[in-house]
């Protein structure tokens, strides 16, 4: 039986996701639960580390490496940052040690951009970077992170040079859940309407000033010539992904095209957006990314 050589764990504000990981990569067995950063505040994070740990029979020795909000100021240790231009190789000697254990557990830093007229942070995305981009990466790279906070990052030659946060997931949540258009939206079924999102994402890119205007549309095109509460969801999706992607796209844009890291129906959402514009597009799996990049920052840190 192949045995485990690490414990690699994402640990988001409102998820948790943990892998057992042989000395070649391979994921021997996985966790995931909804014991994100906040419920884990409230419960402790050594107890659900620990209650996950094991759940996969993970050895007592057995060293554990964490990205994400696990090392906010709010988290379990705070890991602090590394400052743009921050190159990814940094992210690898800055991870934090939790004090007390037995157990060898570390943290890694997220990127700060200490710029007053574009200040920014990250947590579990430079993790993600690094799995998708390498340490030696040559060239240009504009990255996409679709989330609830979505990551827009320039990249060149391994360095993190500038990024920008956008809450579209956030804002859609919100916007369909405590706004009037509730309305528009309620009873929407899990059918997709592609024509409808690929309309909102076109519409809100070319004038992204319009995006309260495009929002309410949703909802009084459906007063005035009807249309399912399926097709006002994707106009509201689409009208926040096309207006971050008008604010994402606004700089120069590599020959290579966008990087888009993402999983599940935000990677197909965002690959229908951008081919509605059209640009091209190199789609990375998220879950590969991130387990990639702590795979490298294991090495680093325990075979150096």
């Amino acid at each position: 039986m192949t045995e485990p050589a690490y414990v690699a764990v994402d640990w988001g504000t409102s998820s948790f996701r943990l892998w057992l990981i042989d000395r070649v990569g391979r994921v021997l067995a996985e966790r995931r639960s909804d014991e994100g950063m906040l419920a884990a505040a409230k419960t402790g994070f050594a107890g659900v580390l620990q209650s996950h740990l094991a759940a996969v029979e993970a050895p007592d020795h057995l060293p554990v490496l964490v990205c994400g909000m696990a090392g906010a100021k709010t988290g379990w240790v705070e890991a602090g940052y590394v400052d743009t231009p921050a190159p990814l190789a940094a992210i690898l000697k800055q991870a934090v040690r939790v004090p007390g254990g037995a157990r060898d557990i570390r943290i890694l830093p997220g990127i700060a951009q200490r710029d007053v007229k574009a200040p920014d942070v990250m947590r579990g995305e430079e993790t993600q970077l690094l799995g998708t981009l390498g340490l030696a990466a040559a060239g240009e790279a504009l990255v996409c992170m679709p989330g609830t906070h979505s990551k827009w990052v320039r990249v060149k030659d391994g360095t993190v040079a500038h990024f920008s946060t956008f809450m579209t997931g956030e804002l859609f949540s919100v916007v369909s859940r405590e706004t009037i258009l509730s309305l528009a939206v309620a009873g929407a079924d899990d059918a997709e309407d592609a024509a409808s999102f690929r309309t909102a994402v076109k519409a809100a890119f070319e004038a992204p000033a319009f995006a309260a205007n495009l929002l309410f549309g949703a909802r009084s095109r459906q007063l005035l010539f009807g249309g399912t509460p399926a097709a006002a969801r994707e106009t509201l999706s689409g009208t926040l992904i096309g207006v971050e992607l008008a604010a994402g796209l606004s700089g120069a844009v590599p020959k290579a095209g966008v990087t888009l890291i993402a999983s599940g129906r935000l990677a197909m959402l965002y690959r229908l957006a951008f081919d509605a514009l059209p640009v091209i597009v190199t789609p990375i799996d998220a879950d590969e990314a991130v387990r990639r990049g702590l795979s490298m920052a294991a090495a680093a840190i325990w075979t150096s």
